[in-house]
């Protein structure tokens, strides 16, 4: 059994994260409980989960477990959860939040983010397409719904607030209107778009990133054969060896040597150990260097769907 103690990065408020996580994006419910047992078993402290993952009640089910087993304390994890883009007054964001403290058999939780800056029509579907097939959007402002995330902590629902998937400009915007500012913005992040620009800007303004599909999502819904693999990088590939790791291995570690809290996702309990067994070794600042040149703008999470939206976030020359 892997037996590791996990650094800690911390907030603008105080608060600790675990640099290292599990994620639960696209974990089935069948799945997901049994992979965040063995997480926990493993010394995993941070599970970063999302009400649109439509797994949380399942993710619950292992932490209550555990707790009642005695290996872990509430307090000695770190959950993350996201607010999904179709609820924005005040009273449907708090009702989304105590949803999921519902399902995931909390009081409280550690971190909430604003999912996207998109958003759409609220009351209805997660995915509210209309009859032609075109996603309803919502034309509420997300500084507005940064407004209402605010009252969350006021009312001790969440320790701490912040974003997913936002660009220069929109953090910006957030930071003109907040009287609690963001601590940390989630962001797609591997060495085909290390987001060096992004993440430096992040940290200029006292916000912590974490990155998730560090490996790149291989396993994502709308991959294409002719998409090309990260983990199958032939440059990639031969730098793992070289170390005697996997390329899982060298991507993750990657990451933590850039100080970003880093959230790989996987359901596999033999993955979930290998994952967390990058605490024994060190990239060189050469190979850092190098792995920064694989970068060309490679984003596999691009939220098609929501194209045309007015804030979308990838849309234009931001960064």
């Amino acid at each position: 059994m892997v037996n590791y103690s996990i650094s800690k990065i911390k907030f603008s408020d105080g608060q600790e994260i675990p640099i290292f996580g599990l994620g639960t994006w696209k974990s089935k419910p069948g799945e997901v409980t049994q992979a965040v047992k063995d997480a926990i078993d493993l010394g995993y402290r941070h599970i970063d989960c999302a009400y649109f993952y439509g797994n949380e009640k399942e993710v619950g089910e292992a932490i209550h477990a555990k707790i009642a087993e005695g290996i872990v304390k509430r307090e000695d994890l770190f959950l993350t959860s996201k607010l999904w883009n179709t609820f924005h007054r005040p009273d449907l964001v708090e009702g989304a939040l105590k949803e999921t403290l519902k399902n995931l058999g909390v009081d409280y939780l550690n971190l909430y983010l604003i999912h996207w800056p998109v958003g759409y029509k609220e009351d209805g579907e997660l995915m509210p397409y209309n009859e032609a097939g075109k996603i309803q959007f919502s034309n509420v402002d997300y500084v507005d719904t940064w407004k209402a995330m605010e009252l969350l902590v006021q009312k001790n629902l969440t320790k701490s607030i912040g974003l997913s998937n936002f660009n220069k400009r929109q953090i910006e915007r957030i930071l003109q209107i907040a009287t609690i500012k963001p601590v940390n913005n989630q962001i797609e992040c591997h060495p085909y778009l290390n987001q060096k620009r992004l993440i430096d800007f992040c940290k200029s303004k006292g916000i912590t990133v974490t990155a998730y599909s560090p490996l790149g999502s291989p396993d994502r819904p709308w991959a294409k054969p002719e998409d090309p693999t990260l983990m199958e990088d032939p440059k990639l590939k031969e730098l793992a060896s070289r170390y005697k790791k996997t390329p899982a291995q060298v991507l993750l570690r990657y990451q933590i040597q850039r100080n970003l809290i880093t959230i790989p996702k996987s359901v596999t309990k033999s993955r979930i150990e290998e994952n967390f067994n990058i605490f024994d070794f060190e990239l060189t600042d050469f190979d850092m260097e190098y792995i920064d040149t694989f970068d060309c703008n490679g984003r596999f999470c691009p939220n098609t769907f929501a194209l045309g939206h007015p804030h979308h976030p990838f849309e234009n020359d931001d960064y």
